[in-house]
């Protein structure tokens, strides 16, 4: 007997009408993505047409890979094996296909028998049990363990059950068929084979199975039709956006953003309906599978506020479904919701950190934090409506160059009897030390602007500060949505370091760091710039400073939003505690790109925290459950916030906030 299978066997001659279905499905699947893709350009216009070897292994590292799914192993292994189970089975119908319709009518070229036919069984079977197995898992872990980031609505339930149906009636239709030929090299159809010995010849006729085999085959191919012509109705369209997603993904540093260009003459700022947003920002709202990793490390969401990153891009999905119809131009006068207000409350928007963790655990790269930025813009720049405490800081920004209401010529006044010179008295220096706000007018941070000047003077650095003509980077008016305020500063300070010549500036301040790093060129500012922590290990590494005494106890290190998951800034912190340090460096559990927030990015370190726990006592709380006595970190929010975090929680006694700088200058 020859090892192979007639492809409509039992059937009949019905492969005329099973590509006529075919064709009518898949055209029912195209013109339903159609009509998404039609619904996503009505967003402005995006380059996203660069880096295309890139665009591509995005999606076979991140979509086929699955490398960030399976940084979770129960859901990452359960879709895992479903994909591929599915992806598997759907490119041996494609073999089949191109067997009986291309190669063996055209080329006279028959493969799918002797040992390839062996194989391929096996293959095919063994994927479609991983496909069940993915399910089943699936399902256990949604509708059994209930974690709390899933909202389980029908479509998630019908997309399961139907995978489900469309792999165990397949199943069913080839173990009645195997029942009824019993070919003996079947058994490489493992699967089949043992459901084939269910229905023994002793209680059921071959006739019967004959019958059943055929109410198998038609229910099972009614079944994959239905998933076919569902998919683009469906959660289940993800297969396509998600991997447009990966595609069209930004390789743009993480967490830059976009400019508002000819800020001067523009009419409006920001969005405030759906359509002002870029059809890549509209992609977003059907690449997202509502998986919940985002929510699940919020820190907005964990202190029970109102914002939920899921949510947020769910939400912005409804009003731009519920927009289509007023979007098309029949029907221009449809009401529909606001987009600021309605789908989106003002309060989830402030709610947001920007520390960017949601992005970066997202498996299908959806761009959270420039959409709450144009939101913002749109509320601060068009309708001014931002918490009241931040007008004082836009004030004190448009006069004194810094949030607070300190004279901008006070700003150099916390070198007095340290002998730093200015740029302005000799602007030779190998590197500009950039003070920052913080650095320069908050007490506590002053202190680690001094630290740092030891540093640098123990290891013979040739460096300068501007004083007083140094302004606010512009980070916080830009993150709060204050793009003019923003700009205005940023122009100011480029033109300031441009007539003194400078190309190398050292940070001590993450946030400052990032925008001269990643946003100043946008706007003409080209520097080499360095964070403290990389300069001071450099200096260490290359014996430029030697450090010959070491700290008692040990240190926990706290991870800062911007050092961290923007500019991926983890082992230099690291590395210098365990040249200092005697004691053990004891990790908190979330720690290096899931760090948990301090709670003062966005220019929350301006707003009161009103709703829900305070972000900065919930990491307070962390690191005193590794039992280490200092927390050590490298920003001055960061600084600030533990600082007061062990003070609201009267834990004074057990434990203290140090910057590196501070620690590494104590033993020198």
């Amino acid at each position: 007997m020859d090892v192979t299978r007639e492809i409509f066997w039992n059937v009949g001659n019905v492969a005329l009408i099973v590509y006529i279905l075919s064709a009518i499905v898949v055209f029912i699947l195209v013109y339903g993505f159609y009509k998404r893709v039609k619904l996503w350009r009505v967003g402005k216009e995006e380059k996203r047409g660069d880096f295309i070897w890139e665009r591509v292994k995005s999606v076979l590292l991140f979509g086929f890979g699955h490398k960030k799914t399976l940084n979770e192993t129960y859901p990452g292994i359960s879709h895992f094996i479903l994909f591929w189970g599915f992806v598997i089975l759907f490119l041996g119908t494609l073999i089949i296909f191109l067997q009986e319709d291309v190669f063996s009518p055209i080329f006279n070229l028959f493969f799918l028998h002797g040992n390839f036919y062996l194989w391929f069984s096996l293959i095919l079977d063994f994927s479609g049990a991983l496909a069940i197995i993915g399910v089943l898992l699936a399902l256990y872990r949604r509708y059994v363990i209930k974690p709390d980031r899933l909202d389980n609505i029908f479509d998630d339930f019908f997309s399961l059950i139907l995978i489900l149906l469309v792999l165990v009636t397949g199943f069913l239709t080839e173990g009645a068929r195997i029942a009824a030929t019993r070919p003996d090299f079947e058994r490489w159809s493992f699967f089949g084979w043992h459901i084939a010995l269910l229905f023994n010849p002793s209680w059921i006729e071959v006739a019967s199975l004959l019958v059943w085999h055929k109410i198998f085959w038609w229910v099972h191919l009614g079944l994959a039709f239905l998933l076919i012509g569902y998919l683009g109705y469906s959660k289940l369209l993800h297969i396509f956006s998600s991997s447009l997603s990966l595609f069209f993904r930004s390789f743009e540093p993480k967490g830059k953003l976009k400019p508002i260009l000819d800020i001067e003459n523009q009419e409006s700022f920001g969005v405030s309906k759906v359509e002002e947003f870029s059809w890549r920002q509209l992609l977003d709202a059907d690449a997202c599978t509502r998986c919940g990793r985002c929510q699940d490390i919020c820190p907005a969401y964990l202190s029970e506020k109102p914002l939920s990153p899921k949510k947020l891009i769910q939400d912005l999905k409804t009003n731009l479904l519920l927009s289509s119809k007023s979007l098309k131009k029949e029907n221009p006068e449809e009401k529909r919701p606001h987009l600021v207000g309605q789908s989106i409350s003002e309060d989830e928007l402030w709610s947001c950190t920007t520390c960017f963790a949601c992005q970066e655990t997202c498996p299908v790269f959806v761009e959270h934090l420039q959409k709450v930025i144009d939101l913002r813009r749109y509320l601060v720049l068009m309708e001014a409506k931002f918490p009241q405490e931040l007008t004082p800081m836009f004030k004190n920004l448009e006069t004194n160059y810094n949030p607070w209401a300190f004279g901008f010529a006070t700003r150099a006044d916390w070198t007095k009897g340290l002998e730093v010179k200015s740029l302005s008295e000799d602007n030779d220096v190998e590197i500009l030390f950039w003070v920052g706000c913080s650095g320069s007018f908050d007490d506590r941070s002053k202190k680690v602007s001094k630290a740092l000047v030891k540093i640098l003077r123990k290891a013979n650095i040739n460096f300068g500060i501007l004083g007083n003509e140094e302004k606010c980077c512009g980070e916080p008016a830009r993150r709060i949505g204050n793009e003019y305020l923003g700009q205005i500063l940023i122009q100011q300070n480029i033109e300031v370091l441009k007539n003194y010549g400078v190309k190398k500036i050292l940070f001590t301040c993450p946030h400052g760091y990032n925008t001269f790093k990643n946003e100043y060129p946008q706007f003409g500012g080209e520097f080499e710039v360095f964070h403290h922590t990389d300069f001071i290990l450099d200096l260490i590494q290359k014996g430029r400073l030697k450090i010959e005494k070491k700290i008692n106890g040990d240190l926990t290190y706290h991870d800062s939003c911007y050092l961290g998951r923007y500019n991926d800034i983890y082992d230099s912190p690291r590395e210098i505690l365990k040249h200092i340090s005697d004691g053990k460096i004891k990790e908190m559990e979330r720690k290096r790109e899931k760090s948990f927030c301090c709670g003062a990015g966005g220019g929350r370190m301006w707003m009161e925290e009103n709703l829900g726990k305070r972000i900065n006592q919930l990491r307070v709380m962390e690191a005193e459950k590794t039992d280490a006595k200092t927390i050590a970190s490298a920003c001055p929010y960061c600084l600030t916030m533990l600082s007061d975090g062990i003070k609201e929680k009267g834990l004074e006694e057990k434990l203290e906030t140090k910057d590196i700088a501070e620690l590494v200058a104590s033993l020198l």
